[in-house]
């Protein structure tokens, strides 16, 4: 075969391969998450990483391009519950729990945190519901349904 028809024949070969390859690169870099929208879990029980991780997630919700686009729930157990008591919040800390729960965060307070702590969901900043088979449970389960598990 002259190198002119090799050339003819690697071109005629290459050019649906390359457009097919670039079209799976562009839908790839545009396509949103599979089930419309990311699932993570964030673990939370040390009481000096509350600040940190709520700045997490808020970064995360910026990140994703806003509350639309990923489905975040909140686990709070051990020591780290104490600080979401209405009566002991941080005004930062209500005020940054405040504005993660209006995009849609959802919290969930550790059941045998809060018998331990003799809490009531009421004692806590709003939005919080009670885990009552525990938190790391609770972050089992939702690991199970396809949530991505973090602990900053």
């Amino acid at each position: 075969m002259s190198i002119k028809r090799r050339t003819v024949f690697t071109r005629a070969l290459t050019a649906p391969l390359a457009a097919l390859f670039a079209g799976r690169v562009a839908s790839a870099a545009t396509a949103s998450p599979a089930a419309g929208r990311q699932k993570v879990v964030y673990h939370l029980a040390d009481t000096e990483k509350v600040m940190f991780v709520l700045g997490n997630i808020r970064n995360h919700i910026d990140g994703m391009g806003g509350p639309q686009a990923v489905d975040i729930v909140l686990v709070v157990h051990g020591p780290a519950l104490a600080l979401f008591r209405k009566i002991k919040a941080n005004p930062k800390t209500a005020a940054q729990l405040a504005s993660i729960s209006g995009d849609g965060v959802r919290m969930a307070a550790c059941g045998n945190t809060m018998t331990a702590q003799k809490l009531e969901v009421a004692d806590l900043l709003p939005g919080f519901v009670r885990a009552d088979e525990g938190g790391v449970v609770r972050i089992a389960k939702l690991q199970t349904e396809g949530y991505v598990y973090i602990r900053p």
